[in-house]
Formats: C-alpha cells, sequence, structure tokens
C-alpha cells in the first residue's frame, strides 16, 4: 500500500501528475480520513477536484484510523499536524510500503519509526524512471513543484540534476 499525507497528494495533484501516478503506482492507495478532509473539504480547487475524483473512482481509498491514542501520540511527540500524524499510523498499522509526505517534521518520524517514504519531489523522479513521464514533461513538473511546494533551492537543483541524467 502506498500512503499519502495531504501536502504530497496535493503537490502531485497540483502538478496534474496524479492520474499518471495512480496508473503507474501498482499498489493500493489509500489516505486517511484527515487527509481526505484537508484536501477535498473547504476548497474547490483543480487539485480537490482531482483527488476527490479519484476517491470516487476509488483509486484512492479514505481509511479511517482507529487508534486514536496513537495518533494523538505521534501528533504530540513530532509536532505534526492531525493529518500527517493520521497518515504515520496509518502507515504503520497498514504497513504501507511508502508513505508520501513533504513535511519535515513528518519525515523525521518516518526515520525515527522506520517508515519508508518519499516526497513529491521523489514521486516525480521515479515516475520518470518508469517512464511515466518523459524528462521534459518531469522539468516541466518540477517548475508546478517549485512553484507550489516549499522546498530548498539545493533540493531542487538535485532533482533537475537526477532528472537531466536519466536515459
Amino acid at each position: 500500500m502506498f500512503v499519502f499525507d495531504a501536502s504530497t497528494l496535493i503537490l502531485i495533484a497540483k502538478t496534474e501528475t496524479l492520474d499518471s501516478f495512480l496508473q503507474g503506482v501498482g499498489l493500493d492507495v489509500g489516505i486517511p480520513l484527515e487527509v481526505e478532509k484537508e484536501c477535498c473539504s473547504v476548497r474547490k480547487s483543480l487539485d480537490a477536484l482531482m483527488i476527490r475524483k479519484a476517491l470516487n473512482e476509488s483509486r484512492i481509498r479514505v481509511i479511517a484510523v482507529k487508534d486514536r491514542k496513537l495518533a494523538a501520540k505521534v501528533k504530540a511527540d513530532f509536532g505534526l499536524g492531525r493529518g500527517e500524524a493520521e497518515a504515520i499510523v496509518l502507515a504503520l498499522v497498514e504497513k504501507a510500503r511508502v508513505l508520501g509526505i513533504d513535511d519535515k517534521n513528518g519525515i523525521n518520524a518516518c526515520k525515527l519509526l522506520g517508515i519508508a517514504f518519499t516526497t513529491a519531489i521523489g514521486i516525480l523522479v521515479r515516475m520518470c524512471e518508469k517512464r511515466l513521464l518523459t524528462t521534459s514533461e518531469a522539468l516541466v513538473k518540477l517548475e508546478g513543484l517549485a512553484k507550489h511546494g516549499r522546498y530548498k533551492q539545493s533540493i531542487l537543483a538535485d532533482a533537475k540534476r537526477k532528472l537531466e541524467t536519466i536515459i
């Protein structure tokens, strides 16, 4: 299973990469209830509509996190928002293969808890490696991630170098 946090799911949708990702991931994709709320309940933006469409088509499943105490502990221990904490707990409980998360505290939590993770940039690079995107398409989408995400220039430059070396 691949579990998403809201920020990474929104970034993938904003760069219009979500459909290609869902077609090529080869895993069930799940999100906790709080991530669904964060992604879909406030705005009627294009990214929210794309995520809602994937949910309605059952390409992404919403899974309730039952262990509220564990979610609260993860939230408090790592200084996370509710969505990040629920995504981490869902990844633990479901034994997810990968958690898509871009939050620095959430990434640190994954490292400490032994959860395999990736970021929106990592997803983009992997999609290019798997030939789900051409290098030129991936570079355009990287510009979108630079615009919408909160990435250091060094991370963006490293991603650009990786994308340009994919043959």
